[in-house]
């Protein structure tokens, strides 16, 4: 699986292991201001880690509603799903309340001295699949 932390300046990216147990840190990428161009790359990126779905944190507000960032979530998860559907790679979203604060959290645990920004985008992406293969094993 590829987890998916969609910022609007950076997105944190992170796979699992071949048998959908652990997630881990991938990369970040740095948006190109053409979203087409950062659909291509995620989903080659998916090709590449022979990902079978891609899962999309949506930011639901602490009530549990879709308010204007998911609505902004999902309409790039429908874009970068035609994208992925090419490659016959599935997007699903999941609720990702509190994955930056559980990211930094677990930064600052691990004793990372400085919480990069990258860093914590690759973690919350972690966070996100994580949370979905525990929810679907």
């Amino acid at each position: 699986m590829l987890g998916v932390d969609l910022g609007t300046v950076r997105i944190g990216l992170a796979s699992s292991d071949r048998t959908g147990t652990l997630a881990s840190p991938l990369k970040v990428l740095n948006r190109s201001g053409d979203e087409a161009v950062d659909h291509q790359t995620i989903v080659g990126l998916a090709r590449e880690t022979e990902a079978e779905l891609i899962v999309v944190g949506l930011p639901l507000t602490l009530q549990g509603k879709i308010g204007p960032a998911a609505r902004a979530v999902m309409v790039e998860v429908a874009e970068l799903s035609r994208v992925a559907h090419l490659d016959n790679i599935p997007v699903e979203t999941w609720d990702e309340r509190f994955t930056t604060v559980i990211a930094e959290q677990g930064l600052r645990e691990t004793k990372v001295k400085k919480l990069k920004k990258t860093n914590v985008d690759a973690a919350a992406a972690t966070v996100i699949l994580q949370s979905w293969l525990e929810a679907h094993s």
